[in-house]
């Protein structure tokens, strides 16, 4: 078997809470927990859960445009969690990133072909006509004509923007992309076009994607993998279709009870989750689900579960799990 991709292990990255007058710490939030998970070349994996339990600050953090708290990443077999920034430059070519909003990470004075080419400018890649030449092809790889290269970000629809953030991501054939919420700002119509282009450039370039969303339904059209995030921590990790044919973790199944049914016919399901999630500043004692969780016992407010297996590459952090196998590394 061949080494993944990417392997991330114990990842944490807090931000440090101050108070008082004198600025001192106070305590911290804890955007992302301790989570570990690995990814394949050409492999897509998908990160889901609710706005604010960490998933883009773990995507951010993989590529080093957060500092990591603690843990290890690594890329193509190479220790990248503490490389210096003049070692860390030559592999940014190898792993890029699609935002979320095309329309504020495109600089609004600069042309298209400014935008794109910059990457390409700045490593040494390409100048002059071979630079013009390689920026008409990466805008007409992603569906947009090599003349919108002289326009402005403004003269386009938000799904054409996100062809030229997809553009810009690929221009430096990178082997790893993070896409953070790539589709979420897009009408319905748009996103299924957009995550066509993903999935196409996906096997022409052999890229691995890790996907964050917090809709599962759009998860389910291009993911591999799912691991489903919540409050700083990973509590279920599966292929697609075994997730979404059974989920384990009464969080995850809560997020697919959420999913509308296309079927116009059929009563749609109400989630079975109540309440906000839990301050990131101070989550609760043992499993962090455990104030909105419906199957809750005794034991979850005070122990921390540990992760089981249950066959097949699918994981979960919890006690219904019990008599299952526990994961060889103890970790998600």
């Amino acid at each position: 078997m061949s080494a993944p991709l990417l392997r991330v292990s114990a990842l944490v990255k807090h931000f440090p809470v101050s108070a008082g007058l004198l600025g001192r710490m106070s305590g911290a939030v804890r955007a992302v927990d301790g989570i570990s998970f690995e990814i394949a070349r050409g492999e897509t994996l998908g990160l889901v859960g609710e706005s604010g339990c960490g998933k883009s600050t773990a995507g951010r953090t993989i590529l080093r445009l957060l500092e990591p708290t603690a843990g290890r990443i690594e890329l193509e077999g190479r220790d990248v969690t503490r490389l210096p920034l003049r070692a860390l430059r030559p592999l940014r070519r190898a792993m890029q990133i699609v935002f979320q909003d095309p329309s504020s990470s495109l600089n609004p004075r600069r042309t298209v072909g400014e935008a794109v080419g910059e990457a390409l400018r700045v490593h040494g890649v390409a100048r002059g006509a071979a630079l013009d030449q390689r920026v008409s092809e990466l805008l007409e790889r992603v569906g947009l004509p090599a003349a919108a290269r002289h326009r402005h970000p403004h003269e386009f629809s938000g799904g054409q923007r996100q062809r030229i953030g997809i553009a810009r991501a690929i221009a430096l054939e990178p082997r790893f992309v993070v896409c953070d919420e790539a589709v979420s700002a897009l009408d319905v119509s748009i996103q299924a076009q957009v995550l066509q282009l993903l999935v196409r450039l996906r096997e022409e370039l052999g890229l691995a994607y890790l996907f964050i969303a917090h809709d599962l339904s759009v998860v389910s059209h291009v993911s591999h993998r799912v691991a489903v995030m919540y409050l700083g921590r990973i509590v279920e990790l599966a292929p697609a279709r075994r997730l979404f044919a059974g989920p384990a973790h009464p969080y995850a199944q809560a997020l697919l009870a959420a999913v509308p049914a296309p079927d116009p016919t059929r009563r749609h399901r109400p989630a079975p989750l109540a309440g906000e999630p839990p301050s990131p500043v101070a989550p609760p004692p043992g499993c962090h689900f455990h104030p909105r969780c419906p199957a809750a016992m005794a034991r979850c407010r005070s122990e921390a579960p540990p992760v089981y297996d249950l066959g097949g590459g699918h994981f979960v952090r919890c006690f219904l799990a019990e008599g299952a196998p526990l994961a060889p590394d103890g970790s998600l």
